[in-house]
């Protein structure tokens, strides 16, 4: 949805060198407690993600602060958990189906095809508060969000390393654990759970607003746009590219 707001350029305007990132998810040797901590015995042979960047890629600066994730899969779910380094973490948004990155967010894209369409977003800020939506192609291409899809049966969850909206004090930051559950891509269209050696598609982002601290509360300054950091960089502020999504993996 977020490219509706800061699409700046088709994939043909930018020349772009840089290859997707890889990524082996591994199959969860034991059971996943979604409780937001990533403590689960399974997390432990998961290997983390590349740190993330920045969206347009490393002539960018880095990142302010780290953020990097881990994927693991069984029968039952697509796992991501994920940990955000944060100094002062603040969330606004309780609704779900907001316009989550208006909080800082992280977020999810999913292409299980792997061809650029038919595409997946999830977007979850440090309240836990969820955002699903299905793109059939591109924004740039003509495509619509189609805010109507849901995650029946999805788990997620978040801790915070500190405490959440108090710029009294500062943070560690915060982590995620999300389980998609296969079903809920049955219908748009029909997405089989994948089988060892199947990849897909997908990316990994994090937006992360400046604030000022006024009044006791988290704001943020007028006209200040948002950092976009990824897994896999984009080369323009824009990731509805999803041909420059990584690459991941299933192995057992």
């Amino acid at each position: 949805m977020r490219g509706l707001l800061i699409w700046i350029c088709a994939a043909s305007c930018v020349t772009w060198a840089q290859a997707p990132k890889r990524y082996e998810c591994h199959r969860a040797g034991s059971p996943v407690a979604v409780d937001g901590r990533i403590e689960s015995a399974a997390w432990a042979k998961a290997p983390w993600t590349d740190w993330f960047v920045d969206i347009q890629g490393d002539a960018k600066p880095a990142p302010r602060y780290r953020t990097r994730a881990k994927m693991l899969w069984d029968d039952q779910y697509l796992y991501l958990a994920a940990e955000l380094e944060e100094p002062h973490v603040w969330a606004t948004l309780t609704q779900h189906d907001s316009v989550i990155f208006h909080d800082n967010d992280f977020e999810v894209f999913l292409n299980p095809s792997g061809d650029g369409r038919n595409y997946f977003e999830f977007e979850i800020n440090a309240l836990n508060t969820g955002w699903d939506l299905f793109l059939p192609k591109p924004y740039r291409e003509g495509g619509k969000a189609d805010n109507s899809w849901e995650i029946p049966g999805l788990r997620s969850a978040v801790h915070v390393n500190g405490t959440l909206n108090d710029p009294t004090d500062t943070d560690r930051g915060w982590t995620l654990e999300i389980a998609f559950p296969w079903g809920a891509f049955a219908s748009r269209p029909p997405v089989t759970r994948p089988k060892s050696g199947d990849q897909w598609r997908i990316n990994l982002s994090r937006v992360e607003w400046r604030t000022n601290i006024e009044d006791g509360k988290y704001v943020k300054p007028a006209g200040e746009k948002e950092d976009n950091w990824v897994w896999s960089p984009q080369g323009a502020i824009n990731m509805h590219i999803p041909d420059r999504w990584g690459f991941v993996r299933f192995v057992e």
